[in-house]
């Protein structure tokens, strides 16, 4: 199924400003190795900060986001959708591996387009420690309403189908990126298959 994803409220980036740290931490932590296209991908200027999250960017500069990241949607709305009795996620059994091994998201790089400026958005993280309470300053590109991506779904069981819709209904909810609990990335989608 092809989908289109308008998002309704602002999407926030998720990779990390600090290039050491996305190589280190994250591209190596892959178990085939690092991707050459993931280190290729971020975005470099004055506005790379260790402090800030950001969009990868396609070898022509346009924010993207990864088919992974998409499959890690999938994950966390048949996470969610589980606790609620007469979901179709309800009934799922082994849901990663299923999501994993059966539903497929292309493009591996999937690019946004952009209804606006990217900006800045900059918001206080509070968190409660055994030394008190802390308090940082998190930094994050933000992509502006009504920005959209189109992706192709492929599901190896047919019944898959129909749950795969529940998630992306799910979205109007519970979005993607950074801050979700917040309203940030939330999205609404429409099938381009029946077209």
């Amino acid at each position: 199924m092809r989908v289109l994803l308008t998002f309704t409220e602002p999407l926030l980036g998720t990779r990390s400003g600090n290039p050491e740290l996305t190589e280190e931490y994250i591209v190596n932590k892959r178990p085939d190795g690092p991707a050459a296209d993931e280190l290729e991908t971020l975005p470099v200027g004055e506005e790379l900060t260790k402090t800030s999250t950001l969009f990868t960017r396609s070898k022509n500069g346009e924010p993207i986001l990864w088919d992974y990241q998409i499959k890690g949607f999938f994950k966390d709305a048949c996470s969610m959708l589980r606790r609620v009795k007469g979901t179709r996620s309800s009934k799922m059994q082994a849901y990663k591996k299923i999501i994993d091994g059966l539903i497929f998201v292309t493009p591996r790089q999937i690019p946004i387009v952009l209804a606006g400026e990217i900006e800045w958005l900059e918001r206080p993280l509070r968190a409660q420690t055994a030394q008190g309470e802390r308090v940082a300053l998190a930094r994050s590109e933000m992509i502006p309403i009504d920005s959209a991506i189109e992706i192709d779904i492929s599901v190896l069981d047919k019944q898959l189908e129909k749950p795969v819709v529940e998630w992306l209904e799910y979205g109007r909810l519970r979005g993607l990126g950074q801050w979700r609990n917040a309203s940030y990335g939330r999205f609404e989608f429409e099938s381009l298959s029946e077209k």
